[in-house]
């Protein structure tokens, strides 16, 4: 069956909402999740983020079909920049879902990054972009064996995650984070607060007093 595209429902994020979303890390957004938005830890970054910025953008999906990966050729023609395409290819180790060549048309595009629930190839070049990020479950350097099958813009499961297109997608050192479009603007505003008390928690540990006292833990019982 040849690759499918499907018409989302909704738009894209405003793209100064997602602005504002670049200066929340991946942990904070975790938290304000409850567990429900965190990616598998196995998925990882290629290249460090450090300290600086990390990857923000809105989601285009891909689902691969074995070792075919026209889906993931199609969501790059079909994203826009800013845009992070998205790639369910199972989790398969066997088979690279993109490399160089692809990354680099996306990245031409103005696509900020690829994330991949399976494997990719090319590491070495793809690490050393600092204006283009990979997540990868696994790196390998046999690529796919066909390009017709597969579907974009279709809801998949992402390491574990539920993901729709324009979800918006956080990636940094710690890992991954999906927000769910419709809960973007609800959250920013509580994970910029967030941010700004981890801020004033660091300049009050920072004065000597301890974790116990500035986040209030419980008292602990002596033990017998």
């Amino acid at each position: 069956m040849p690759t499918r595209i499907f018409q989302p429902e909704g738009t894209r994020l405003p793209t100064s909402l997602v602005e504002e979303w670049r200066k929340i890390p991946a942990a904070v957004v975790a938290d304000l999740l409850r567990g429900t938005g965190h990616v598998d830890a196995g998925i990882r970054p290629l290249r460090r983020f450090g300290t600086k910025s990390w990857l923000v953008g809105s989601a285009i999906t891909a689902r691969c079909e074995g070792a075919d990966y026209g889906a993931v050729h199609h969501a790059i023609d079909v994203a826009e920049a800013g845009d992070v395409v998205v790639v369910d290819a199972g989790g398969r180790s066997d088979a690279a879902m993109i490399g160089e060549l692809l990354s680099g048309s996306a990245r031409r595009k103005g696509i900020v990054g690829v994330i991949v629930d399976g494997a990719v190839r090319d590491a070495g070049m793809l690490s050393e972009w600092a204006d283009f990020a990979i997540f990868s479950r696994w790196v390998t350097p046999r690529g796919p064996s066909s390009m017709e099958g597969g579907s974009v813009n279709e809801p998949i499961s992402f390491g574990g995650v539920p993901v729709s297109p324009f979800d918006l997608i956080i990636g940094d050192d710690d890992g991954l984070v999906i927000v769910p479009r419709g809960r973007a603007e609800e959250l920013l505003t509580p994970a910029l607060a967030r941010v700004k008390a981890e801020v004033e928690w660091e300049a009050v540990l920072a004065t000597g007093r301890s974790t116990i006292e500035v986040f209030n833990v419980p008292k602990a019982e002596k033990a017998q």
